[in-house]
């Protein structure tokens, strides 16, 4: 449907990944694998992060709630993507479609920021340890989580006014879900409030906290050079490793997709980076964070141990065995 009045664009066509239709089962089948491994996963992370006394930390506090972001941004595009796969009809509402960018760059954005506190999280432990107790508590990562969320919202809020101001010129969105490049392309004219709004606005709110983690492994790298203990060091960059890997898989995805003008827009590209952002990357951060992580990996095995062998769970010595750790 052509338009030049933007009260008539009523809803958008979402075209999906693929546009030819033998492509359509295998899509639909990769993706679904790879969704419902991001949820279960992820689900397990927060289950074992919430019940076992030993991960009840500020750190294992904001991976439980890295979690959660993961699950929602990929439950926000992939089950409308699931079904529009396999549907003739593709359409999704205008008013569904601009919650739907509301959510998905308010979800997306508060993952940064999780990053950023987790970075934080890791400067004090190996750069102040003998303060960590006194600094990072749960009181102060609940307060920066919540702060977080208001930031992210009204950003999010911001950009979903501008886009619903725009006037379109066609409602078919070469995109799996409406996200604001592609919503930003099917503009009548060029969005310059909106691409002013994304150099400046959304470089503080999204890159700014990119910056705040560079800053912080910067001085853990020259807390690190100093360390003359081995053990101390080794565990340094292990406790680090996964955390570095996930910002990079975010982060290469971020800016590749977002902080370039309209005009040098790759719709195609885009929505392969996309599927990698949304579905990929929340699979991946489970994995990253458990498989060389003794703690989550011991507390699986106390947590499926609890569920498949009765009698087995004892949160008494569990309790002890904290106490004696801490003291």
């Amino acid at each position: 449907m052509a338009t030049k009045n933007r009260t008539e664009v009523t809803e958008f066509v979402l075209l999906g990944l693929s546009s030819r239709p033998e492509m359509q089962p295998v899509i639909f089948g990769v993706v679904l694998v790879m969704y419902l491994m991001a949820v279960m996963g992820n689900t397990l992370l927060v289950l074992v992060a919430c019940s076992d006394p030993k991960l009840q930390t500020p750190m294992y506090f904001l991976l439980s709630q890295l979690s959660l972001i993961d699950i929602s941004l990929a439950t926000i595009t992939v089950p409308q993507m699931l079904v529009h796969t396999l549907s003739v009809d593709r359409s999704i509402s205008y008013n569904c479609c601009m919650v739907q960018l509301f959510f998905f760059m308010a979800v997306g954005s508060m993952e940064g920021h999780l990053l950023a506190a987790m970075a934080y999280d890791r400067y004090v432990a190996i750069c102040d340890p003998l303060r960590y107790s006194a600094i990072v508590n749960h009181n102060l990562c609940l307060r920066i989580t919540l702060t977080s969320w208001v930031v992210v919202s009204l950003n999010s809020l911001l950009y979903s006014v501008l886009v619903t101001r725009l006037t379109f010129c066609g409602n078919k969105v070469t995109h799996f879900f409406c996200d604001i490049t592609p919503l930003l392309k099917l503009s009548c004219t060029r969005p310059v409030v909106n691409e002013m709004l994304i150099f400046t606005e959304g470089v503080a709110v999204v890159v700014s906290p990119f910056f705040f983690i560079l800053g912080s492994y910067v001085c853990i790298g020259v807390a690190i050079v100093h360390m003359h203990s081995t053990a101390a060091l080794s565990k340094a960059l292990s406790t680090c490793g996964s955390h570095i890997l996930v910002v990079l898989l975010l982060y290469s995805s971020v800016i590749r997709m977002y902080l370039k003008p309209s005009s040098s827009y790759d719709l195609d590209q885009d929505r392969q980076i996309a599927i990698f952002y949304t579905v990929v990357t929340p699979m991946l951060n489970p994995l990253i964070y458990s498989l060389r992580n003794q703690e989550v990996i011991g507390a699986l095995q106390r947590l499926f141990r609890k569920i498949y062998i009765p009698g087995s769970f004892q949160p008494g010595s569990w309790a002890n065995k904290e106490c004696q750790h801490t003291s």
